[in-house]
């Protein structure tokens, strides 16, 4: 599924507005898809990314299941075993914690403990993201848990355009996909074509073109990069921003060629700091670029702690444009 690259028609959407059109559009193109989750019908979510589904696809595509995630999570790879095409909405992305059995021991290997006679073409939607004040159990970034696992795949938007062509191709995939959204950015704006569009798993995207220095950011430390790169500017320093998009499948070669570009690289991610997936994206440009790069690569992560209530000490955890930019800066030597 090629991304479309003639696209000339396009509007405002947010980001939430771009998932639930590419829900309702594969809906009306695939009676297998369907959608089950916690408050996903009439309530449309907590977010109400979902609105107005149930009211055009009815109670047996859109199914409000009871509070159990390991339950209707058991019910979806089932359910994809047998034929459906389900999007599994798991309200937080905190609750991966109740259903790393299904997701991990079952939806990830059955294809492969079957030599090949099962799938599981199965969505699991869930949300990511610090600074909503929803504490310690309702705001952490686990995607680095199944971009571990082999027999997932792991996509992570950061603008309306990437949500709506990632969530349609994650719908066609036969392997199952963990899908998640930064709940802080349901309200951002962005360019959405009207004509059809898939973008393709494992194509990093290039969200800023520079010379000096390589930030590779996923999800909504997309934005957070950009802003530090234009602090950057006024100092003299070009940075180029790239998206991995997926953290598995990998866009390897679009990281290290960028880094080999520029001879400095850095990586911005929310999930935690310690063993995640700054770590990984640094160790494959670290190790792909090593001749090239002109010092070490630089990683900001959230902080190894719980996410705190306390707004003030909540916003401290998570990267903010200001410390990429003097980290940045450091590394290009303007310090």
């Amino acid at each position: 599924m090629p991304e479309t690259a003639t696209q000339t028609k396009t509007r405002e959407l947010t980001f939430a507005e771009a998932i639930r059109e590419a829900l309702a559009e594969e809906m009306r193109r695939d009676s297998r898809v369907c959608i089950l989750g916690e408050d996903v019908a009439e309530a449309g979510t907590p977010f109400k990314v979902l609105s107005g589904l149930v009211e055009e696809f009815g109670k047996e595509r859109v199914v409000d299941t009871p509070i159990s995630e390991p339950g209707f999570t058991g019910v979806g790879v089932g359910a994809a075993m047998t034929g459906l095409r389900p999007v599994v909405d798991i309200m937080f992305g905190d609750f991966l914690t109740l259903i790393m059995d299904q997701i991990v021991n079952q939806a990830a290997k059955i294809h492969y403990m079957s030599g090949g006679t099962w799938k599981v073409p199965m969505v699991l939607r869930t949300t990511m993201g610090a600074t909503r004040r929803s504490a310690a159990q309702h705001s952490q970034s686990l995607h680095a848990w199944p971009s571990h696992v082999p027999g997932l795949k792991v996509v992570l938007p950061s603008t309306p355009y990437d949500a709506k062509g990632l969530m349609k191709t994650a719908i066609r995939d036969d392997n199952p996909v963990i899908f998640f959204e930064d709940k802080m950015m349901y309200r951002l704006k962005g360019p959405v074509p009207t004509e059809e569009y898939t973008i393709p798993f494992g194509v990093a995207d290039i969200k800023r073109v520079g010379t000096d220095i390589t930030i590779v950011a996923t999800s909504s430390m997309v934005q957070v990069a950009l802003g530090a790169a234009k602090l950057l500017e006024g100092i003299g320093i070009s940075a180029e921003v790239i998206d991995p998009r997926t953290t598995w499948p990998l866009d390897e070669r679009t990281l290290i060629e960028s880094a080999k570009k520029t001879s400095r690289a850095m990586v911005i991610d929310e999930g935690y700091y310690r063993y995640g997936v700054t770590a990984e994206i640094a160790s494959v440009i670290a190790e792909g670029a090593f001749y090239n790069l002109d010092g070490p690569v630089k990683r900001v992560g959230a902080m190894h702690v719980p996410v705190p209530f306390s707004p003030p000490l909540e916003d401290a955890t998570v990267p903010s444009e200001q410390a990429v930019f003097e980290m940045a800066r450091e590394l290009c030597g303007k310090s």
